[in-house]
């Protein structure tokens, strides 16, 4: 198979970088998008879990739990590194990872750069372009990241 190029989403907020990764990791459940959910009802709060070895997850308005993936890599404040564990029918499979980093660098007195690449896509198979499409869609990652930032500047 041919390479599959990552999905890459850039940001500036206006707050520091350890603001910025605070309201990226304990704050996710303010921006994180509703619709984003593959729960069998609506998604009532999204949780992720600090630490390597975390849980990142959903709970459902029915109370059930919905994964996602887990905590990889926890360097605050500069770097976060996800596995995405949701396969290309949009169901969480254990044994399926991409892997999600974010990096968040100061850009100047109270301003952080955020960048986050989602990447492996090519583990999606022969539907890796059809997946990586729909992630770099605007209704993709890129309104993940413009709520996240939103949230941050808050």
């Amino acid at each position: 198979m041919t390479s599959v190029p990552p999905v890459r989403k850039e940001v500036t907020v206006a707050t520091t970088p350890e603001r910025a990764f605070a309201v990226f990791t304990d704050g996710i459940d303010q921006w994180w998008p509703r619709e984003h959910h593959i729960g069998k009802s609506p998604l009532k709060r999204e949780v992720l879990e600090p630490g390597v070895g975390g849980r990142w997850y959903g709970v459902s308005e029915d109370g059930s739990e919905c994964e996602v993936g887990k905590v990889l890599a926890w360097e605050p404040p500069g770097r976060l590194l996800l596995a995405w564990q949701i396969n290309a029918d949009w169901h969480y499979e254990a044994s399926f990872v991409t892997e999600i980093e974010v990096t968040f660098k100061a850009a100047g007195p109270n301003t952080t750069h955020v960048v986050l690449e989602h990447r492996d896509l090519h583990r999606y198979g022969v539907r890796a372009d059809e997946l990586r499409k729909m992630m770099d869609d605007p209704k993709g990652w890129g309104i993940t990241l413009r709520r996240f930032a939103d949230a941050a500047a808050g």
